[in-house]
């Protein structure tokens, strides 16, 4: 076949990995395999055929989780996972009356994207990949992969933009083209007629494929006023996607009707709560205060002599303060940037200036690249949002988190444009001002993770200091002593130092 003997050194290495994992999740792995060659190993929900079908069921990670939930009193997944539970009309996981959401400010973006659907050449390779493993004739499948190319085409002028609904007439015309040929495939498969097992399985998982997309662009077809159409991806290979303008009515069928639900996070806009469905008189929400003591173990700076972002000196400017705070606190920095440019700029300037080993997001899988940055604790890490949460270093490897800028969303985000369009021209100080002050919030919430834990958080955006609206994003970060002088922060970070 085509797959290159780099790759198959990857697939024999997961393979043996798959018989010492306990889990199969690909966190708990210390290297970052290809995408190609975890999908040689992997299975999507497209094609599962499930554990009354699957000869492989007894060895199936997923399946020995399942039954191990039915059989417990406490379950733990991730917010991704229950949203897939709420996409599936409750049939994921087993019965329950309580469900406790933690880092519930993530809710609304995750249900959003778990409730949605998508269509794109990658869907319909798939099927092809699949119906080669059984169909020798290579007219059916040439027709899709030629489907294939036209599809990904009509869709390439979206690229990162919302599309009308109604379709326009070159989309909605091959959305219709796709279900057809989809829809050959399908009687294909269903004309052949083998008694071998394996091959019985390859059909079963093509027929999977090929109707998972006939629904797709069947829901794709049928979208309404209460959903966003846009297209992701990049030019080679981009998908059409259908979002709900409003995750309430999927978390009121699949949650609030249901069961008794805690939603739990250090920071949630008071806005959520109208935002996912819930109506706020009917909510109780309870303050339980911190364990920490930041006025005297913590201190946010502000670099309010810093040119602000759109500057064309802010580069140079930004790095020199950078190297500044990292000698102050001796390394033992988490550097955050909202954009890759930003992070792996500033990156390639410390690796020159500092004596500090850098680490940068993607070198190793998140939490291998964690425990790596803890274990040395003069190194620092530089990553972006992916590592605004999910990030727990307490002790002496943490005393200075650096955020770059206000992580305000992107402007040009397709959904949160369709969002901004529903709120009207309040659209700001409703949707962007609550997003940045969660996202910031979460990442000043790196710093301390412990009670005996202290360092400074420097915020190297001068608009907090400078803009009405900054008060409003300072009032939702913890109770830190606060200044905009650099001194201070020396004399700060100084003291921590003497003090181990």
């Amino acid at each position: 076949d085509d797959t290159s003997a780099a790759v198959k050194a990857e697939v024999r290495k997961l393979i043996e990995w798959a018989d010492e994992t306990e889990t199969g999740d690909q966190g708990d792995l210390t290297w970052s395999p290809s995408e190609k060659a975890w999908r040689l190993v992997s299975v999507g929900s497209d094609e599962c055929p499930g554990a009354q079908r699957c000869p492989a069921a007894d060895r199936c990670f997923s399946e020995q989780a399942r039954a191990s939930a039915t059989l417990s009193d406490v379950v733990i997944v991730n917010t991704f996972i229950y949203g897939l539970h709420i996409a599936m009309n409750g049939e994921l996981l087993p019965e329950h009356d309580v469900v406790v959401f933690d880092e519930a400010h993530q809710l609304e973006d995750v249900i959003s994207n778990t409730v949605s659907t998508s269509i794109g050449s990658g869907r319909i390779n798939g099927v092809i990949t699949a119906l080669r493993a059984i169909i020798r004739e290579d007219s059916l499948t040439n027709a899709l992969q030629l489907l294939a190319h036209d599809f990904n085409a009509c869709l390439v002028p979206y690229v990162g933009k919302r599309v009308d609904l109604p379709f326009p007439p070159a989309i909605g015309a091959a959305l219709v083209d796709v279900r057809l040929k989809i829809d050959q495939a399908v009687q294909a498969l269903r004309a052949i007629d083998s008694k071998d097992d394996k091959a019985k399985q390859k059909i079963l998982r093509a027929q999977m494929l090929a109707n998972r997309v006939i629904d797709a662009v069947d829901m794709c077809l049928t979208a309404g006023k209460s959903q966003v159409a846009f297209v992701s991806g990049t030019v080679e290979r981009c998908s059409l996607e259908i979002a709900p303008l409003n995750v309430g009515p999927s978390m009121d069928a699949g949650v609030w009707s249901k069961r008794l639900a805690i939603l739990a996070s250090a920071t949630i806009p008071l806005a959520m709560p109208s935002r996912i469905g819930l109506d706020p008189e009917s909510v109780d929400i309870i303050d339980v205060g911190s364990p920490f003591d930041y006025e005297n173990t913590a201190m946010l700076y502000c670099a309010k002599h810093l040119p602000e972002p759109n500057d064309p000196r802010r580069d140079d400017s930004v790095h020199d303060e950078i190297e500044r705070l990292i000698n102050f606190a001796g390394g033992r920095t988490l550097a955050l940037f909202t954009t890759y440019r930003a992070m792996h700029l500033a990156a390639d300037e410390m690796e020159k200036r500092l004596p500090f080993n850098i680490f940068r997001q993607d070198q190793l899988p998140k939490m291998a690249l964690i425990n790596a940055f803890s274990d040395d604790e003069q190194s620092c890490l530089f990553a972006t949002a992916g590592f605004f949460q999910g990030v727990d270093v307490p002790g002496r490897a943490l005393s200075l988190v650096i955020i770059d800028k206000i992580p305000f969303p992107r402007p040009d985000d397709p959904l949160l444009s369709a969002r901004r369009d529903v709120v009207g021209k309040n659209w700001f100080n409703e949707i962007d001002i609550p997003l940045a002050a969660t996202a910031l919030a979460q990442a000043s919430g790196r710093l301390i993770r412990s009670q005996n834990d202290s360092g400074v958080v420097a915020i190297l955006d001068p608009r907090l200091a400078t803009k009405g609206y900054g008060k409003r994003l300072g009032s939702v970060l913890p109770p830190m002593k606060r200044t905009i002088e650099i001194k201070e922060v020396q004399s700060f970070l100084q003291q921590i130092i003497n003090a181990e």
